[in-house]
């Protein structure tokens, strides 16, 4: 059966997908995912693989894609990161089975794709990208799709845009003008963030989305849309200002699953859903911890024990008992008289009462009819509802004003303190600073490592090769070299190892001809001497 290509693929296998739940790094996991569907979202993707590990490691496919299948889990995109053609294809060949479409990570900002050389660092690498995207089409049986990041400028990120899609569509000349040959896209949907690379952390800012309507009007493949979705409203005024097939959420979802349904749910009700999934469906307690972080993020700046009891807990029954904690905590205060003299009711039976239940659901009357709690926030602690990551100035002033004064200082603010100011280092760097006050944390200032010529590592400073020890150690061998530097002495090995044979040979059958027998010999010495050096 021939792929289905841009609206169809769109329309029929990914069923006009409108609410999308992005790919998140151990926190899309199978488990969230059904939750997520459970609630409104229509179209899901995997936690970011590494094509590398995929294609070499059958534990992480079987841990990160083979175990999870199921039928309740479609439509369903598995997102690899990759810097190599092949491999890439490679790996999304194994996946290929277990989903309707193989993302390709281009937007992914943090600074191990930096170091790995993948996501948001590749986008200015076109010609790698055009010969990625064209392979995939060639070899894989399902679509292919992008997540990109915009570039500052809005004609560039649409070149770009326009750029992935005919990946691999020649030009043909025609006088003086350039003619595109006419050709059917190779990608078949793209998801547009619309944050640059440097938009992330607390200088993420708000998405652009004039970025990602120039992109919609540009190309003619399906887009969704990516950044500044909190709610169900802000998903309608997206689609309706951009003109984009659906809307993904990341942040938003986490913080409320039932983003897409447009409710806003108790805290703990959403989370007593979520571990009966994971009951069904394992995963790693850190990915269940991390989850309840998020859903709980408000009402644990309240309550700080929690905070300390779920970081501390062991096991999904433990997991359990603090929700349990939780919801009890949430509700007594509320529900059941507390003062000694009054005859309050045990939570079990404040639950079993409908006056007492019924008491909830006039609170959240009242706040719709106007109130306000006194947190500060839109909803109650205790309900569902977005978190506004503070801005670099907010968090340097909750630092610097209370934060230090307290000893209690929030998360480092990422690019902001490598400028050197001590006001804004994390803790660690204020220390070695203590220590040592001349030292700079300025990334200029950094020693700049020269490059190994093979590879791109960091290469030896005394390496007659000018390589790495991985690389310099494949070349010694091969051309029976020595490299002091890097301690790799194969010729003098060698020639010490056959002075010997000679020696040997000398004095217990010197009438023995040193044609083909000293040949192999020498074969068998040399590789003594590499196995010696390695």
């Amino acid at each position: 059966m021939p792929k289905l290509r841009g609206e169809a693929f769109w329309r029929e296998t990914l069923r006009s997908a409108h609410y999308v739940v992005a790919p998140m790094v151990d926190q899309s996991e199978l488990a969230w995912r059904l939750l997520s569907r459970r609630h409104g979202a229509q179209l899901c993707y995997t936690p970011m693989l590494h094509a590398q590990v995929f294609l070499r490691d059958a534990n992480y496919r079987r841990e990160n894609l083979y175990d999870e299948a199921c039928p309740e889990d479609r439509p369903l995109i598995v997102q690899f990161c990759a810097n190599d053609p092949e491999v890439f294809v490679q790996a999304a060949l194994l996946a290929q089975d277990y989903c309707d479409a193989i993302d390709l990570n281009l937007g992914c900002p943090q600074m191990i794709a930096k170091r790995g050389h993948y996501g948001a660092f590749l986008q200015e690498e076109w010609d790698l990208l055009q010969r990625m995207i064209l392979l995939a089409n060639e070899k894989l049986s399902v679509p292919i799709t992008c997540k990109i990041r915009v570039f500052p400028d809005i004609d560039k990120t649409v070149k770009y845009a326009q750029m992935l899609e005919k990946a691999g569509c020649q030009t043909e000349q025609t006088g003086c003008r350039q003619i595109l040959c006419v050709c059917s896209p190779r990608l078949q949907l793209l998801t547009v963030h619309g944050r640059t690379k440097e938009q992330k952390g607390p200088l993420a800012g708000v998405a652009s989305w004039e970025h990602i309507q120039a992109v919609r009007k540009a190309v003619n493949i399906p887009v969704f849309a990516n950044g500044n979705i909190q709610c169900l409203s802000d998903v309608e005024e997206c689609i309706r200002k951009t003109g984009v097939h659906g809307v993904m959420s990341a942040e938003g979802n986490l913080h409320n699953p039932a983003l897409f349904e447009g409710r806003n749910p108790l805290v703990w009700e959403m989370a007593e859903e979520y571990l009966e999934i994971v009951r069904k469906y394992p995963c790693p307690l850190s990915y269940v911890r991390a989850h309840l972080f998020k859903l709980w993020h408000h009402t644990l700046q309240v309550y700080h024990q929690l905070r300390e009891e779920l970081a501390k807990v062991k096991t999904l029954e433990g997991i359990v008992d603090v929700n349990r904690e939780l919801k009890l905590r949430c509700q007594v205060p509320r529900w059941a008289p507390i003062s000694q003299n009054s005859t309050a009711c045990t939570w079990w039976e404040c639950t079993k009462k409908t006056d007492c239940n019924s008491m909830l659901q006039e609170e959240i009357a009242n706040q719709k009819e106007g109130e306000k709690p006194k947190e500060g926030l839109p909803f109650f602690h205790w309900i569902c509802q977005p978190y506004i990551r503070p801005g670099p100035k907010e968090r340097c002033r909750e630092n610097g004003d209370s934060g230090t004064e307290k000893g209690v200082r929030g998360k480092r603010a990422l690019e902001e303190e490598e400028d050197g100011n001590s006001e804004l280092l994390s803790k660690n760097k204020q220390k070695k600073k203590l220590r040592n006050p001349n030292k700079s944390f300025d990334p200029s200032l950094k020693p700049k490592y020269a490059k190994c010529d093979q590879c791109g590592n960091p290469k030896g400073t005394k390496c007659v090769f000018n390589m790495c020890r991985g690389c310099c150690k494949k070349r010694a061998f091969k051309e029976v070299a020595d490299c002091p530097g890097h301690g790799l002495l194969f010729k003098t090995k060698y020639e010490k190892s056959l002075s010997w044979q000679h020696s040997q040979r000398g004095t217990q059958t010197p009438e023995i001809s040193q044609g083909g027998d000293a040949e192999v010999g020498e074969t068998a010495v040399l590789k003594e001497a590499g196995d010696s050096t390695g």
